[in-house]
């Protein structure tokens, strides 16, 4: 193995891409083609309270007009619904409709699937020692959900 430092972020990244991919290509053949990368990070900063758009860009570090344009996509899709705010008949609450809801679950059956075949491959014991690892350098925090405003900016 090269100790070459630039590798250690491209290796680190082909992962994430394998995996991203992986769940991506599942999910189109399970019936949801249109769905990319970015909607994921959106799925989960939207979560199953809702939020807003202005919300909703803060979490993914975009603008309001990006979260706004994504999000008028993805409810042609069926995936997300807007709605007014109980509590705010100023601001709209974005949800994840059953269909959103559905893919944000079958996603982590398919990470949890894609996971035990890295565990195939690798072992169990070592997969989980990489994952130790990984916490170790670089914390406890799960993920970041800006990545598409820190890709994009």
């Amino acid at each position: 193995m090269s100790s070459d430092g630039f590798l250690l972020p491209l290796r680190l990244f082909v992962g994430f891409r394998q995996l991203i991919d992986g769940v991506h290509a599942e999910l189109a053949r399970e019936g949801h083609p249109e769905l990319r990368p970015l909607h994921g990070f959106v799925f989960q900063a939207i979560g199953r309270d809702g939020t807003t758009a202005v919300d909703l860009g803060k979490r993914l570090g975009v603008s309001k007009q990006a979260a706004g344009k994504t999000l008028d996509g993805l409810e042609r899709l069926g995936y997300v619904e807007r709605s007014t705010d109980p509590h705010d008949a100023r601001r709209k609450l974005v949800r994840l409709t059953d269909r959103g809801v559905e893919v944000l679950t079958r996603s982590a059956q398919i990470f949890d699937e894609l996971r035990a075949e890295w565990a195939a491959r690798i072992g169990a014991d070592r997969l989980d020692e990489l994952e130790r690892d990984l916490v170790t350098v670089t914390g406890a925090e799960a993920f970041r959900l800006d990545v598409p405003g820190w890709f994009g900016g």
